[in-house]
């Protein structure tokens, strides 16, 4: 006999309930066909059935064979709904997952961005580290102490060094016009002295290279030189300032002053 295999999926799935339902519905098929296949007018051997036992109609078969029915159609649509959830469930899952994921990828990017940042912030303060080294270099290379000016120790060294300092001071004056009083006053002597003029007669003799008398060398002695009217560079920037004051530069002397 062939095996029913068609069925084998759906015969697994119904309960004990409704297998009773289902036997029962075959034993009272088949009590119809019995009854059925009897003659009317056909005479039997078997005895009344006792009045204790009860007959199925018709309709009593349709009724079970309903509600057989109408549970498999619940459990049906019960598989369904449970089907629809289920996927509904997954759908869900993978839905968290990707949400989940998107997250996570922001977040190293933005975690990538931040340590972009940070590296850039890192070297910019580098090279500005760099860039102040450097610029204190600089100045201080800037700054290095020059090597003071040397004079010779000669009159042309000396009439140099007067001018020199009469700039610093604003005092006018030329080499021409320091030197050709020179010439005139001491011919480049630094000790010379006069003892016979007016001025020595009234104590105060002219000294140095250009003869300045002491009142008038205290008067305009100019500072960071010497106290001394024998002190060459003293003596010629002290003379240039009185000259300035007095003729407007030393290079408007032509005479004795």
């Amino acid at each position: 006999m062939l095996k029913n295999t068609k069925n084998r999926g759906l015969s697994r799935s119904i309960n004990k309930r409704q297998k009773i339902a289902i036997a029962g519905v075959t034993t009272l098929g088949a009590a119809a066909l019995a009854i059925s296949a009897v003659p009317g007018n056909a005479q039997t051997t078997t005895a009344e059935a006792p009045a204790g036992k009860v007959a199925y109609s018709s309709e009593q078969i349709k009724d079970v064979k309903g509600s057989v029915t109408d549970q498999l159609a619940g459990e049906k649509v019960k598989a369904e709904a449970m089907a629809a959830q289920h996927k509904a469930a997954v759908s869900a899952a993978k839905h968290r997952a990707a949400v989940a994921h998107d997250k996570h990828v922001a977040a190293q990017a933005a975690a990538k961005q931040r340590a972009a940042k940070a590296a850039a912030a890192k070297k910019a303060a580098a090279e500005r580290k760099a860039k102040e080294a450097a610029s204190r270099s600089a100045k201080r290379a800037a700054v290095k102490p020059v090597a003071a000016k040397t004079y010779a120790n000669n009159l042309d060294g000396w009439i140099r060094e007067a001018l020199d300092i009469m700039k610093k001071h604003d005092i006018p004056g030329t080499y021409h016009g320091l030197h050709k009083n020179i010439m005139r006053e001491s011919s480049g002597n630094p000790n010379a002295i006069n003892n016979w003029d007016i001025n020595a007669q009234n104590g105060v003799p002219s000294i140095g290279l250009l003869q300045v008398i002491k009142p008038t060398f205290d008067a305009y002695h100019v500072p960071g030189t010497a106290h001394s009217q024998y002190d060459p560079v003293a003596n010629l920037t002290a003379a240039a300032n009185y000259a300035a004051d007095r003729y407007g530069s030393i290079d408007n002397v032509n005479s004795a002053y």
